[in-house]
């Protein structure tokens, strides 16, 4: 297969048209000062540079009215008309303005090609590092609740499982990416968010809506694509922070960086690290921890090398280590107390990509793998309160083990046609393998899942309104899983093979209004997911997941329609996004507790096929930014998840007088309405104030009592956790830089006061923001 691509690739070489001798040369500054580094070429030609570390340039052009356009991450495309004589050099400056909207960015995660933000025909959100500051956030998990149509969710209080929600549809709908490549994995799901600390990331793209055409099953919701850091220039810096969790449980972490590139920017490297020590914090004084103690040591780098002007190869690497523990007396070993969640995780990403390009640009060939590989320690007891001993040796069998692995390898081929047309197609393996054990509770997920993907989409532009990607993915997806809990034995055996489609187009209105529409077709094959490989703690017993006796693949099918309004008035950037989204599924899996104990006590709940469900809703977003020191952003998304029939969550078996079923019309834990708002502003040079909040509507959430084990529907309170952060910056000495920041975040402490308490709490009964008001001060300092 790769010789073929390899033959294609040499077919559709071209040879740079000869160029006239005619220089065009000049500086690319902003505000007056010189932009390094930044791109400038000939639009639709084949000449183009860098500019250097003072912003100049020199480029040879052919002949002619041509049109430059420079381009640099965080600033705003230019572009200038000229007429070129041959033998006649010109002097071209050129003045960028900062992009305060993001509407430039180049992102990745829309078509697999690198392409302008607003030139993409999907919407694509950016978070970059900057909202990371702002919200003072630490991991993933702590940032990515401030884009329109994007919720993260706290599941468990003994062991802080959190999920991320587009559109309203649960975590394992959503694909997350590192890199571009799917190798977070199933098991990824249930911790990773809150692994990954923000210091490694440059900026998270996410994608609403349907990306099964490109990214294969899983990615019914969107997707998520974690970018780490590219070594851009020479810096560094060291970074610390110190929160006070309700004013009194210390969390500390401590960021490093550093970069080189050199002069020729033919090779860099990239280093990234982080240490995290946070203490476990008791919200209603049971003894019993709402937010888990945790220690995470992550370590990364990013590398690059460029062989030759048509070639570069970059590898990455993080280790993640990570240990959590939640319940009671944290101090003791876990078998000696009433509930214990505890997880030791050492996790790896790797990567290796290679591309190869022809002189004119037009055509680009990649090959690339990465691989995930997770080694756990686990433990999943409780004792109910009692010290039998039945309970000793219940206690000392909840002890477990999990490995897992995931990886990817493929090829990818796009060709660039001369009326700007794009072809992209590409092959992909993806596999991941999973065994968690729990030996004394019988408990096996022994799962391999194999994925032959291939895939293909036309970007077709008949005119410089109006673009349309059509495309397709042919997934055949192998799932050889058995799983036992006690005495019951399930098995899954998948051999399918499944055509993804999906069309976009992106029609300019005017220069000021855009409008984008699409449909989307996903799916999912039967096999454990993030919440099967969760373990509760529910009256002082565990609770287990399982697949039910023939379970049928899931379906979907999405579409969206959006409006979005870009202009400047004067200095002031704004933009307006409207955008509606209607996602049906079909056989949607959902987890229902049969009510029936296991011959231990724990209970049993089933992953089963819905009748059939549809997620409706409307995502609005307004950015606006007066000048280069402030800017103001919001987003709000209305929404409605309803079963088509009426959804069994609770299935009674009648062995206690009064027990029904519990039915619903709606997803559990989805608000109708939730939103975001972040400001940035820069008082004066040296000061800045950030103040950002999110806010989450009232939902339903199922709660199990734990004296009876029946289950009651709640309707939550609305929450708005808002964050302020001053940071102060100044420069003791020449290319020195220091920063001091301190703030509070969930200021009014909008915080659930609801908890179940004692050794028979439902775990899983938690919502709302995932800590009370919490006070920090941070330090850092380097050359960045």
């Amino acid at each position: 297969m790769k010789q073929i691509f390899y033959f294609l690739f040499l077919i559709g070489f071209v040879v740079s048209a000869q160029q006239s001798n005619t220089t065009i040369s000049g500086t690319i500054s902003s505000e007056g000062k010189p932009i390094p580094f930044a791109s400038i070429y000939v639009k639709s030609g084949t000449q183009g540079i860098d500019a250097d570390a003072n912003g100049e340039y020199s480029l040879t052009v052919p002949e002619g009215d041509i049109t430059l356009i420079v381009q640099f991450q965080g600033y705003r495309t230019q572009n200038k008309k000229i007429t070129v004589k041959s033998g006649v050099n010109q002097t071209i400056d050129f003045n960028i303005t900062e992009d305060a909207l993001g509407l430039d960015q180049v992102v990745v995660s829309a078509t697999r090609n690198r392409i302008s933000k607003k030139e993409a025909p999907v919407i694509v959100n950016v978070l970059s590092g900057k909202l990371f500051r702002a919200t003072q956030s630490i991991s993933l998990a702590d940032g990515l609740n401030y884009q329109p149509g994007v919720r993260v969710e706290t599941n468990c209080q003994n062991c802080g499982f959190t999920q991320v929600r587009l559109n309203g549809l649960e975590g394992q709908y959503t694909q997350v990416l590192v890199n571009s490549r799917p190798v977070f994995s199933a098991l990824n799901g249930v911790y990773g968010l809150e692994q990954i600390p923000v210091s490694i990331i440059d900026r998270v793209e996410v994608v609403r809506s349907g990306g099964s055409a490109l990214f294969g099953s899983n990615a019914i919701a969107g997707t998520v694509n974690v970018i780490t850091k590219e070594p851009v220039n020479n810096t560094w810096d060291v970074s610390s922070y110190l929160g006070f969790i309700d004013g009194k449980t210390p969390d500390r972490s401590v960021n490093m960086n550093a970069s080189i590139v050199n002069e020729a920017l033919t090779t860099g490297i990239t280093v990234y690290g982080m240490y995290r020590n946070r203490d476990s914090y008791d919200a209603n004084a049971d003894g019993f921890s709402e937010i888990t103690k945790l220690t995470n040591s992550s370590l990364g780098t990013k590398a690059f090398v460029k062989p030759n002007d048509n070639s570069r190869i970059g590898i990455d690497f993080t280790a993640i280590k990570e240990y959590r523990r939640g319940g009671d007396r944290l101090e003791l070993s876990p078998q000696f107390t009433d509930v214990t969640e505890q997880l030791d995780h050492n996790t790896i990403f790797a990567g290796l990509d290679y591309e190869l390009f022809n002189d004119a640009r037009t055509n680009a060939l990649s090959t690339y793998i990465s691989v995930q590989n997770t080694d756990r320690d686990s433990y999943y007891g409780g004792l109910g309160g009692g010290r039998t001993h039945a309970d000793s040796i219940a206690a000392n069998n909840a002890f477990g083990t999990t490995k897992d692995l995931a990886l990817v390898a493929g090829a990818k081929f796009t060709h660039n046609f001369k009326n700007n047309d794009v072809l992209t197609t590409g092959v992909e393996y993806q596999m991941n393998d999973t065994k968690d054990i729990i030996t004394g509770y019988n408990r096996l997920v022994d799962q391999t899942v194999n994925n032959y993907g291939l895939y293909g989409q036309y970007e077709w532009k008949p005119t410089e309104r109006f673009t349309a990607l059509i495309g397709a993915r042919l997934d055949h997806v192998d799932v050889d899983g058995y799983y036992t809990i006690q005495d019951i034995e399930r098995s899954s055996e998948v051999n399918e093979t499944v055509l993804s489609p999906r069309l976009t187009i992106l029609y300019n209105i005017n220069e000021a209004l855009q409008f984008r529409g699409g449909y989307a077709r996903g799916f999912r094959a039967p096999q454990a997911f993030n919440e099967d490989l969760h373990i509760a703690s529910v009256g002082g017993e565990q609770s287990f997941v399982i697949l039910s006796d023939n379970l049928e693949s899931e379906f979907s099918n999405a579409y969206t329609a959006s409006l979005n309004f870009t202009k400047d008035f004067n200095k002031t950037q704004t933009n307006f996004l409207a955008e509606g989204f209607y996602t049906t599924l079909q056989n949607p899996f959902t987890i229902v507790s049969t009510g029936t104990p296991l011959p231990n006590g724990s209970i049993l709940e089933e992953s089963r096929n819905g009748a059939g469900a549809y997620v409706a809703g409307t995502n609005i977003e307004l950015s606006v930014s007066p000048s280069p020191s402030l800017f103001f952003q919001a987003g709000i998304t209305f929404q409605k998840s309803i079963y088509k029939e009426d959804q069994v969550l609770f299935e009674a078996d009648g062995s206690f007088p009064g027990e029904e079923d519990v039915i619903l019309d709606e997803f559990a834990r989805s608000p109708n309405v939730y939103g975001f708002v972040n400001t940035n502003w820069e008082i004066i040079e040296d000061l800045r104030l950030d103040v950002t909040g999110s806010y989450t509507g009232s939902m339903v959430v199922p709660h199990i009592i734990s004296d009876s084990g029946f289950m009651e529907l709640v309707d939550t309170d609305a929450f708005f956790d808002m964050t302020t952060k001053l940071t102060y910056h100044f420069d003791p000495i020449e290319a020195f830089h220091v920063e001091i920041s301190g703030g509070v975040q969930n200021i009014f402490n909008s915080y659930q006061d609801d908890f179940d308490s004692g050794a028979g709490r439902d775990s899983t009964y938690i919502y709302g923001p995932n800590r009370p008001r919490t006070v920090f001060v941070g330090l850092k300092f380097g050359d960045f």
